[in-house]
């Protein structure tokens, strides 16, 4: 069999499963061959098709693809995640981009990345800022394990849980804490695959806020700001946990108009 007819049948199989089918097997069929998908969309086509039954198995399963290939592409970087770290999702970059809009290309000196799974928010700002240095802080070992193995030299990771241990101030922080609600239906690939510590946070979905809260604004330096993650729909009720301990703060959709990021600024700017 030619890629080309591989793609088409992994594609009509992946319906079953995928939001995104044709995507899927694209990017499984490149990983077997060993080529990006671009590469292989543009010059392999009509080569013989590798040995890709096993993958699109795993998939049928509702294995995440960037579990099944080891590799999800975030920002400008792309970086190494499996069982055990929560995978890099487009709806995360608008905290990048949040930042960005704060510092322009001067950019923050010192960044500090809460939560950081594999490292994906504090690698993708490193490389937007190669001048920065920061710390990445997560209470999983698994993911850090990730995380070290996509590192730069610029960036340290830490064992921890928020902001416990740190005593320095930092220009950017940045934070993508677990959101969902107990008891919330969730996709199968995300229920049954991705870390159920990275994902859930109480019965509102509210509790890694209120951890957050209160530790943020020591950490803070003079004119920094911090770009938290919030889920759909928790807009307001995160801001008021923020605002009781001292922050004022804007948001900021991502790309379907969902309100992604609070911008927090301490009132004493």
């Amino acid at each position: 069999m030619k890629v080309r007819a591989a793609l088409a049948s992994a594609t009509a199989r992946l319906q079953a499963v995928s939001d995104t089918p044709r995507l899927d097997a694209e990017l499984l069929i490149a990983h077997v061959l060993g080529a990006s998908r671009e590469e292989m969309l543009l010059n392999r086509l009509d080569g013989r098709a590798p040995a890709w039954e096993p993958l699109v198995l795993r998939r049928l399963a509702h294995e995440p693809v960037a579990y099944i290939i080891g590799r999800r592409a975030f920002w400008t970087i792309e970086l190494e995640v499996g069982p055990g770290a929560l995978i890099p999702r487009p709806d995360s970059e608008t905290l990048i981009e949040a930042a960005i809009a704060h510092f322009g290309d001067k950019g923050p000196r010192r960044i500090l990345d809460l939560g950081t799974g594999p490292g994906t928010l504090l690698l993708a700002a490193l490389d937007q800022w190669p001048e920065a240095t920061g710390i990445g802080v997560d209470a999983s070992e698994a993911a850090l394990g990730y995380a070290r193995r996509n590192a730069v030299a610029r960036a340290e990771f830490r064992i921890g849980n928020w902001d416990e241990g740190l005593d320095e101030r930092f220009d950017l922080i940045l934070a993508n804490p677990p959101y969902v609600e107990a008891g919330a239906a969730l996709p199968p690939e995300i229920a049954r695959w991705e870390p159920a510590g990275a994902l859930y946070a109480g019965l509102d979905g509210l509790a890694a806020y209120r951890a957050l809260a209160p530790g943020i604004g020591r950490l803070l330096a003079p004119g920094g700001i911090a770009c938290v993650e919030i889920g759909a729909g928790q807009e307001m009720a995160a801001s008021a946990l923020f605002a009781a301990q001292g922050f004022t703060s804007e948001s900021r959709s991502d790309l379907r108009g969902i309100m992604r990021c609070l911008v927090l600024r301490p009132d004493r700017d």
